[in-house]
């Protein structure tokens, strides 16, 4: 696929990285300020979601523009649709990341529940998924971007151990049972977050390959072709 030299696209690619780069300090921001019990943090954490709703707004006035004007070829009109889907999913991924700093005050407030290492653990590789995902709009690396998609499952599978050990906790004890439900939450988060990341790897491969590989076993055997 041919680079883009177009000022106008480069302009457009610029802000999908700088979306990116926030979305991602968002993500490590929010978890600090859960382990660290970190008020100041997390309302840092809500302040930057005011940008990257400005810039999402900002990135789909650019496509709709250059659409309009250009009459873009079809691997130009591949990257502006992918831009625009991965902006959508980053300013989602911002959401998580304030709805998750949402609950520290909650937790601060009372002792730990149990060791936040698994929750420290998944968004790690969520944030690993997202900073690859947007390498690879870069690199244009679909293999890269292919082998994001399937480190969903990973993040899904330490999702499941959590709520299994919570749900065992409230039975047990049911004065954890609002501590329980926060930490359940922040890890939904956290989950959907790394569904995020997949989703714009997807959107990467479809700019590279110009195919849709959503909802097939491409995107979840390592062995698949």
């Amino acid at each position: 696929m041919k680079r883009f030299f177009d000022a106008e696209l480069e302009t457009f690619r610029s802000h999908l990285v700088l979306m990116g780069e926030i979305a991602v300090r968002q993500v490590r921001q929010a978890m600090e300020a859960v382990v660290h019990s970190d008020l100041s943090l997390a309302d840092q954490v809500v302040a930057a979601d005011d940008e990257l709703d400005q810039l999402e707004i900002k990135i789909d006035e650019e496509a709709i523009r250059y659409m309009n004007l250009r009459s873009p070829v079809a691997t130009e009109l591949r990257l502006v649709i992918v831009g625009m889907k991965a902006s959508h999913d980053l300013e989602r991924v911002g959401d998580e990341a304030t709805n998750i700093v949402r609950r520290v005050a909650q937790l601060s407030s009372e002792p730990p529940l149990k060791s936040y290492v698994d929750l420290s653990r998944m968004a790690a590789i969520a944030v690993a998924m997202l900073r690859d995902a947007l390498d690879c709009f870069l690199q244009e690396d679909d293999d890269k971007a292919m082998a994001v998609c399937r480190r969903d499952a990973e993040v899904d599978a330490i999702n499941k151990q959590l709520y299994r050990e919570l749900t065992s906790y409230m039975i047990e004890n049911p004065a954890t049972t609002t501590r329980a439900l926060a930490v359940m939450f922040i890890s939904k988060s956290v989950e959907r977050i790394a569904d995020h990341a997949s989703n714009i790897a997807e959107e990467m491969i479809y700019l590279a390959r110009g195919r849709d590989v959503r909802h097939t076993e491409d995107t979840k055997n390592p062995n698949a072709g």
